[in-house]
């Protein structure tokens, strides 16, 4: 902890199930502009989350003496004031827990995000005290987008009001208001002021602007006992401060300690669900992606379905049915799912329920989507997509030359770095996948007349399939245009030998899945490119242009390895059971470094497979999770 080397690196995320969040170092260090106590979506302004409360510093006093707890890096790598010289202990098992010892003095500050509430609560006990001691908390706002960044300007409304035991205050129009609130009466000291030139070396290493100015109304001042615990309340509605405790512990009570593998990715996995209303959505990831559909869709199993919450998955799906209905009648989406109309969306939500119906039952899937799925298909069939087309030899053809339709879906100048266009694996994979799926969904209700059409198209693609993508080589081509063929060694075929129905046979499965063990695999995850490949370009850092053209070639995503692995159990069966659970090893390792209980977006391709981009990443959590349902059913 006292170490800033390996201490900034590790990150914090808790969120409130809402679209808010808390997230900072483990030294409540901010290192980037996303970072922040309180963070929330406020939807009458725009799309974004906006940082309100970006940092709270303690200070303790005691005989006049003052040993402020705060940590903020300013220019020159100039850190202060540095309350991580005082951290004896940190534990986030159930919730983030810091132990300061100044002198005599032991104190605990612990802190939780409440669920389905824009509130983070935290709550301070002192262990040890010799003599009479205070305690200060200055917060530090920000009132800003968090893509942005605040500086010093008179346009900043320093009016607060006193309410029950605090303050509230609003630094701008359009913001609701800041609510600063302790379970025990305290003075608030009217003392305004910015802070200059708080620096964010994350943004500076990512190639963007790092520096900002916040902004500080004052102090509160309150007095501790040894043994008494204070809770301090930051949210944007008004709450009733003797009930801060109980609700503090209501919440610790309801909470999954992270004390394994398992209980680690369950507790992520909570974090990505987002309900509004009626709608439930699941974020992409933190902290700056949105609901996504392709991520949607390839994640829901893991985030529900692996954990036994087959409520939730319904529940999501019921938002995500309303959204594809609206994109296939060409209705305006009012669903905050963004991507919908990309060619392998719908097919993705047909795998997707596909798992439903493994997990339940096929029956089960049928009465509640069977109406969805024959829409779908049907819909592709008629040529109703704008960008996928249905050939005469049972493939699907879809543009993507002049904008990136895939997952793997980097652009520099809105031009995707490798256009992937034409007939392309993954998606042929997925449409053999639903046809033959959905054709036995439907005999089984005695529609025979659609299984047949279905099961005929399905051999009509199956045979084009292995015709156009499978080389002399053994492998699959990535994407076939006309003479263009992309000979790329990339990992997309792998979800021809994972699928539940494949145009392969199982000597054909085993070529594709030698040579991806051979040439993509690492600890952790799929690299996105072969390392023979000229265009290899394994680490993801830099600038954004430079991250851009690193992102799908050669970097290594942990969802790709979920995959792998199912593959790698549908070709050795039982026999391939140790080398699986010794692949996981190098993703449970991972649990300590990038966002503590979590796993990053991706990973470069080269040792020492450092973790890179978003800090927790829903597919990576999701798939890992599916893999550990999948293993338990060997058992």
């Amino acid at each position: 902890m006292t170490n800033l080397e390996e201490s900034l690196q590790r990150e914090i995320l808790r969120t409130n199930k809402a679209g808010a969040y808390h997230c900072t170092t483990i030294v409540d260090c901010n290192t980037r502009k996303y970072h922040g106590l309180l963070v929330i979506p406020i939807p009458n302004l725009d799309d974004e989350n906006h940082v309100m409360l970006s940092s709270l510093d303690e200070t303790v006093i005691q005989h006049g003496a003052e040993f402020n707890l705060g940590l903020h890096k300013y220019q020159g790598n100039h850190f202060s004031p540095n309350g991580h010289k005082y951290i004896r202990e940190f534990d986030c098992e159930r919730i983030p827990a810091t132990t300061y010892r100044v002198g005599g003095v032991v104190l605990r500050k612990e802190k939780i995000f409440v669920h389905h509430e824009s509130r983070i609560l935290i709550r301070y006990t002192l262990l040890e005290a010799h003599s009479a001691t205070t305690l200060r908390f200055r917060p530090f706002l920000a009132f800003r987008g968090v893509r942005e960044y605040t500086h010093e300007n008179n346009q900043v409304n320093r009016e607060y009001q006193l309410v029950e035991n605090g303050i509230k205050t609003c630094m701008y129009p359009g913001y609701p208001e800041l609510f600063m609130q302790l379970n025990k009466k305290n003075e608030f000291h009217f003392q305004p002021d910015w802070y200059r030139g708080i620096e964010y070396p994350k943004e500076q290493e990512r190639g963007y602007d790092f520096n900002e100015d916040l902004y500080v109304p004052g102090y509160f001042e309150v007095n501790i006992k040894k043994g008494e615990s204070i809770v301090f309340s930051a949210g944007t509605s008004e709450t009733s401060t003797h009930r801060l405790k109980q609700a503090f512990d209501q919440e610790v009570n309801d909470r999954t300690p992270r004390d394994s593998f398992y209980h680690c990715l369950k507790n992520s996995a909570h974090q990505f669900h987002y309900q509004q209303g009626d709608d439930h959505y699941i974020i992409a990831g933190y902290p700056w992606f949105k609901c996504r559909a392709r991520d949607m869709f390839i994640s829901l199993p893991g985030l529900t379905l692996a954990l036994d919450e087959v409520d939730q998955f319904e529940d999501v799906m019921n938002t995500a049915e309303k959204a594809i209905r609206s994109f296939m009648n060409k209705d305006a989406i009012g669903y905050k799912i963004r991507e919908m109309d990309h060619p392998d969306v719908l097919l993705w939500a047909v795998w997707a329920l596909q798992q439903y119906a493994k997990e339940t039952s096929r029956e089960q899937c049928r009465t509640r989507y069977g109406d969805l799925l024959k829409e779908i298909i049907e819909f592709i069939r008629q040529r109703k997509h704008e960008n996928l087309f249905l050939h005469e030899n049972g493939l699907l053809y879809a543009n993507g030359a002049e904008r990136a339709i895939t997952w793997m879906n980097s652009t520099i100048d809105g031009r995707p770095v490798i256009p992937r266009t034409g007939y392309i694996v993954e998606i042929n994979a997925l449409w053999y996948n639903a046809l033959k799926f959905i054709a036995d969904l439907v005999r089984e209700e005695e529609d025979i007349v659609l299984a047949d059409a279905l099961d005929a198209q399905a051999e009509l693609t199956g045979k084009s399939f292995v015709e156009v993508f499978r080389n002399e080589y053994g492998y699959l081509l990535d994407y076939v245009d006309g003479n263009m063929m992309d000979w790329s060694i990339r990992p997309n075929m792998i979800f021809t030998v994972a699928f539940d129905y494949s145009p392969l046979d199982r000597t054909q499965k085993k070529q594709v899945l030698d040579i991806v063990t051979k040439e993509l695999l690492t600890p952790k995850g799929l690299r996105t490119l072969s390392p023979k490949n000229g265009g290899y370009n394994p680490n993801y850092v830099g600038s954004q242009q430079q991250r851009d053209y690193a992102y799908h070639q050669g970097t290594a995503w942990p969802w790709l390895m979920g995959f792998y692995m199912e593959a790698y159990l549908r070709i050795y069966r039982i026999s391939g059971l140790s080398f699986v659970e010794r692949q996981l090893i190098g993703l449970e390792d991972e649990l300590t470094i990038h966002c503590i209980g979590s796993l990053p977006e991706l990973f470069d391709g080269n040792p020492p497979f450092r973790g890179r981009g978003a800090v927790s990443f829903a597919m990576n959590v999701a798939e890992v999770l599916r893999i550990l349902k999948l293993l338990s059913k060997y058992y």
